[in-house]
């Protein structure tokens, strides 16, 4: 009677056991197929040349700072996604990248910078996403021409007559005479009509003006909130500088 007993308790004890090990197998199993909020998700990179090229390739000359727009876009929905972080090089040139990690609703902006080695060559970006182990390339090409920066002057001064009206009758944008700004020549292969874009720390600001006689000297701006605007959302015109015409609004063309 006592081995009986022990015989059974014995059995009681290993069916306990094996109990346990097939419940801890279902539970681990489960964990493992069920996403959790922490899986990794698929996005994609999405890249905007500012301002707008004319034209499938982009043109740059030594010392220009071409800028792209970097943003994000979900593959799946999810409410918990975790930001992307943002790289680009690029032999030969100087790349700056800012901010290196966004969220759908953020804009990074890349600038790339030609050296007098470029010149004659196509310069390759290569721009990466990775988030989670999850990685996303994109390739972006643009081609090195002669030339040099002569506008400065003259776009700078296109640029005051329209942040000193801005003052007076834009003062919720906050542009002031005091606002500092870093600037660069873009589309350098255009003529007649001059492109140029100024960056401050909240705005970007892309002036264009028509090298002409009056009434055919214009001059227009457009405004970019930096960081969450992948466009302008503001464009302001001169219709005729020599003629000292006051700026007004206009709206913004889809090329832009």
């Amino acid at each position: 009677m006592k081995n009986f007993c022990n015989d059974s308790a014995i059995t009681k004890i290993q069916t306990a056991i094996i109990i346990i090990i097939i419940t801890a197998t279902i539970v681990i199993s489960a964990y493992i197929l069920i996403p959790t909020n922490t899986e990794a998700t698929p996005f994609s990179l999405n890249v905007i040349n500012r301002p707008a090229s004319f034209g499938d390739i982009v043109y740059s000359i030594p010392g220009q700072k071409c800028l792209f727009l970097i943003t994000i876009e979900e593959n799946q929905t999810s409410s918990g996604s975790k930001p992307v972080n943002i790289s680009a090089t690029s032999p030969d040139c100087e790349v700056t990248i800012f901010p290196q990690s966004i969220t759908p609703n953020q804009v990074a902006e890349l600038s790339v910078m030609p050296t007098q080695a470029n010149i004659g060559k196509n310069v390759t970006i290569t721009l990466q996403g990775e988030r989670q182990g999850l990685k996303q390339t994109e390739t972006i090409t643009v081609e090195v021409i002669e030339g040099e920066n002569t506008l400065e002057t003259e776009a700078a001064s296109m640029r005051d007559e329209f942040t000193k009206w801005l003052l007076t009758n834009h003062p919720e944008l906050g542009i002031t005479n005091k606002t500092a700004w870093t600037g660069t020549i873009v589309n350098p292969r255009i003529l007649v009509v001059m492109h140029y874009i100024f960056l401050s720390e909240d705005w970007e600001m892309y002036v264009t003006w028509h090298v002409m006689i009056p009434p055919y000297d214009w001059a227009r701006i457009y405004l970019r909130h930096r960081y969450n605007q992948t466009a302008p959302t503001y464009a302001f015109e001169i219709s005729s500088v020599q003629e000292q015409a006051q700026p007004q609004a206009i709206e913004v063309p889809d090329w832009v």
